[in-house]
């Protein structure tokens, strides 16, 4: 793992506990770091979709116990199988919590679960610590940083990379921005989810890492597709294709994880298209007030749009090929070919 310093339909809350904090290496003579460890310290988590469901289970499987409370209780009997038990609320969740974590859907869903009357910070205790995994927009996690210190709650935004693959394995890129101390303190945690965790900088530092994460995946998404469309045009193997392309300098992590589910017609979500849409209007509105043109991610914007208009917006990313292909009135289907 590399150490340097990923949402989904509906939402559930989670609340974790665990048994103890263990001192660390302190930085200063009169300064002892801690971390949360699986005794001693209760953590909460709001989302069990696509990703949300892996990342739970992972800190379940680390030791955590947990605490669930849903909108739709069935997404949470995976959960409760493991061993969870449910509550009523999001704020009553909170208030049995130390720590609480969410991955929900829109930046409408993190400020319904954080900042509602029935929200986490109205449950929270002076000491909580709030992290919220949502790609979301960055001006809401300063409003909720700003909000939390207000109730002496530390905020921290991490948003995630890697998709459902990385959710599943262990594996995902988490951009996190707050204060320092308190996300090493969170270094268990980052832990049993990704394996690289990168502290960005102060409030939104998290969520602006991400944005850059969505402009190069967006454009990039789009030469996948193209790639692949081409190639079947041209009367290729894609399967041959691959095996050229992947290991040299045109290779991807989108490439290498979604070209094989795009050749296969396989586009079940690892991320929602609605999702990334979201994304992209988040990267671009804020691109407009650092007075930038981004014309690469306007036009994926707008590809994905089409796709979305043509009903595949509940469908992966990689869906992409099928609004491209439709715009060449090429019918997709490689694997009859082969």
């Amino acid at each position: 793992r590399t150490y340097y310093g990923c949402e989904g339909e509906g939402f559930i809350m989670v609340r974790i506990s665990a048994m103890e904090r263990l001192p660390r290496c302190p930085k200063q003579e009169n300064s002892v770091h801690m971390t949360y460890q699986p005794s001693g310290t209760r953590i909460g988590w709001i989302g069990t979709g696509v990703m949300g469901a892996s990342m739970c289970g992972h800190l379940i499987e680390a030791g955590y116990t947990a605490t669930v409370f849903s909108r739709t209780r069935s997404k949470a009997e995976p959960l409760l199988e493991r061993g969870a038990s449910w509550v009523e609320s999001p704020r009553e969740v909170a208030e049995q919590s130390d720590i609480v974590f969410s991955i929900v859907g829109f930046p409408s869903d993190v400020r319904e679960v954080v900042l509602g009357p029935q929200g986490v910070l109205a449950g929270s205790q002076a000491g909580n610590v709030f992290v919220d995994m949502t790609t979301s927009e960055p001006s809401l996690a300063v409003e909720i940083s700003q909000a939390a210190a207000e109730r002496n709650v530390s905020s921290v935004d991490a948003p995630v990379s890697g998709g459902d693959v990385g959710a599943r394995n262990g594996a995902l890129s988490i951009m996190i921005g707050g204060d320092q101390q308190t996300v090493e303190a969170l270094a268990p945690c980052w832990e049993a989810m990704g394996s690289t965790w990168v502290w960005q900088g102060g409030p939104g530092a998290g969520q602006h890492t991400k944005m850059v994460n969505q402009t190069l995946i967006a454009s990039g998404m789009v030469g996948v597709c193209e790639g692949l469309l081409y190639g079947y045009r041209a009367g290729l193997d894609l399967d041959k294709v691959m095996q050229s392309v992947a290991s040299g300098a045109a290779g991807s992590w989108s490439l290498s994880n979604l070209g094989p589910r795009v050749i296969a017609s396989n586009f079940d979500p690892g991320f929602y298209v609605e999702h990334f849409i979201k994304d992209m209007g988040i990267a671009l509105a804020e691109s407009r007030q650092m007075n930038l043109k981004l014309p690469g991610l306007e036009l994926a914007e707008g590809l994905y749009q089409e796709l979305a208009a043509q009903g595949h917006s509940r469908k992966g990313t990689h869906a992409l090929m099928l609004a491209l292909a439709k715009m060449s009135e090429v019918d997709w289907n490689p694997t009859s070919s082969n």
